[in-house]
């Protein structure tokens, strides 16, 4: 199930005014787009692309700043309407999930997609949320069929119609394949799905590597991966996309706190702490740099992520100019096993500690803009 410009759409839901008009959520016009309405997607704004183009393709756009407590607090609604169904769901974002609903007609005297046409209607009639049904006897065509018929779709792919359905259909359709695998796939002569049908899997995978395997596998609506209820979270980790590239170290530095800051949320929201720090940079010319540096001591708090991402920032022998800036952390522990010590050669460490835990508790209290550090205005 994938709801429809899940964002724009709650945004629509909690204010009617906004119902005929084309919304975009995101920054200012120095960021990027997180998502569109489908009235806004018409005038081609798309996902991830810059403010000031989709500005430019939508002038009359209603630019709205994300409210990520209220897409938590539906998502966690619609969660809870899924697990009525099937205890296997596998979330792929807070809009998304897998449902493994084999066994499920017994339980419920009802097929699936009966049960899955209820939660789409459930979800229009109680939250006032609409969404995208694929139904099919594995994940990669589940996914395949979710996207064809957006916004309000519902298809199924039988397995007997499965190699009928695929044959003329083209390679972008699987999921990961972007514009490079494009690009490479092309130079193979390889556009529709008929024509990996020619490749044998050992020429596949020597030409491509891993990607050649899953290649050969999925051209014939192959796809063995499990519905996992339980995958642990692995990272935690956020990144921007500019505009326009910079190479202004302060401008980069703002970036730098308030993406800690974001990644730290999210570590004390979910109960995790990070043993490893991660910077992530992409020069103008698309080179992607990468920095790791792992803690004494596994950490969640924002002042560590900055200070360490900033200090594998400094030692970067790049000065730019930088497409997109991120950080993140790896190596999840519980947050009880984290931030136990401080820096003997940091005395202001555990002050700042300190600090941090009163901010966290201020904007609990107050909201998230209650307090803000002078970094993060740059």
């Amino acid at each position: 199930m994938d709801c429809d410009a899940f964002y724009a759409s709650v945004e629509k839901r909690d204010n009617p005014a906004l119902a005929a008009k084309p919304v975009i959520i995101g920054g200012g016009r120095r960021g990027v787009v997180s998502t569109a309405c489908y009235i806004a997607r018409i005038r081609g704004v798309r996902s991830a692309m810059p403010m000031f183009q989709a500005l430019k393709l939508c002038p009359d756009a209603v630019v709205v700043a994300p409210r990520m407590d209220a897409y938590v607090k539906a998502s966690r609604a619609i969660r809870a309407m899924m697990e009525e169904m099937t205890p296997e769901i596998e979330p792929l974002s807070l809009d998304e999930a897998f449902m493994d609903l084999t066994g499920t007609a017994r339980l419920h005297g009802r097929p699936p997609a009966i049960m899955l046409a209820r939660l789409i209607k459930r979800m229009k009639d109680e939250l006032g949320l609409s969404g995208s049904i694929g139904l099919s006897h594995n994940k990669f065509l589940a996914k395949v069929a979710s996207d064809l018929e957006k916004p309000k779709g519902f298809s199924v792919i039988g397995k007997a119609e499965t190699a009928d359905f695929l044959r003329d259909k083209p390679v972008r359709l699987i999921w990961g394949v972007g514009a490079v695998s494009q690009a490479a796939l092309d130079k193979a002569g390889i556009h529709l799905f008929s024509d990996l049908l020619r490749w044998s899997e050992v020429d596949l995978t020597a030409r491509f590597g891993s990607m050649g395997t899953r290649l050969y596998h999925l051209a014939r609506g192959e796809d063995r991966r499990r519905v996992s209820a339980h995958e642990p979270v692995k990272s935690i980790s956020k990144e921007t996309t500019f505009s326009e590239d910079t190479g202004d170290k302060d401008l980069l530095d703002g970036h730098l706190w308030r993406l800690a800051e974001q990644v730290s949320d999210r570590a004390k929201a979910k109960g995790f702490a990070g043993q490893t720090v991660t910077l992530k940079l992409k020069t103008a010319s698309f080179k992607s740099l990468t920095r790791r540096q792992t803690l004494h001591d596994a950490t969640q708090m924002a002042d560590s992520i900055y200070r360490t991402a900033r200090a594998l920032f400094d030692q970067l022998d790049d000065e730019g100019p930088f497409r997109l800036i991120g950080t993140g952390l790896s190596g999840l522990v519980p947050a009880s096993d984290a931030d136990r010590s401080h820096d003997l050669l940091d005395e202001g460490a555990a002050k700042r500690s300190d600090v941090e835990r009163a901010t966290d508790r201020i904007r609990e209290k107050f909201g998230k803009d209650a307090i803000l550090k002078g970094r993060a205005l740059r």
